[in-house]
């Protein structure tokens, strides 16, 4: 198939506290910002978060990744994994900027290095790292 009919994927989250959300993400996690909106009852900012992908699980495979990442059910509907060069040291930048630490770095049986946290604004993070082939 050539003509692809979706060419962007947009994960929108509504924080509540959007001046924190926003200096978590851009600042903290560097997801460098694309464009900056304003409109009559607040604001909304684009950042890039490089290639995105639509991660579609079942509630059995859900249950598997929690009990390999956290060691138990955790997570809710969604979750939003990013691709780091650095799990560990990614993590630890979070919660010092006001993340929780869900588990700590594990490798998993697919050759990650995951980690797992919660964000200031209650969105689920995985923080993964490709240990190769």
């Amino acid at each position: 198939m050539t003509d692809v009919p979706v060419t962007e994927l947009r994960l929108v989250v509504t924080a509540e506290n959007y001046p924190e959300a926003l200096a978590f993400y851009r600042d903290v996690l560097g997801l460098a910002q694309l464009a900056e909106f304003d409109s009559p009852d607040g604001h909304v900012v684009l950042l890039d978060a490089g290639r995105a992908t639509l991660e579609l699980t079942d509630p059995g495979n859900a249950a598997y990744v929690d009990q390999v990442e956290v060691g138990r059910r955790v997570a809710g509907p969604i979750r939003v994994a990013f691709q780091v060069a650095d799990a560990a040291a990614t993590a630890d930048r979070l919660t010092a900027a006001g993340a929780e630490l869900i588990a700590a770095p594990t490798v998993t049986p697919w050759n990650s290095r995951n980690a797992r946290l919660t964000a200031p604004d209650g969105v689920q993070l995985t923080l993964f790292e490709e240990l190769g082939p």
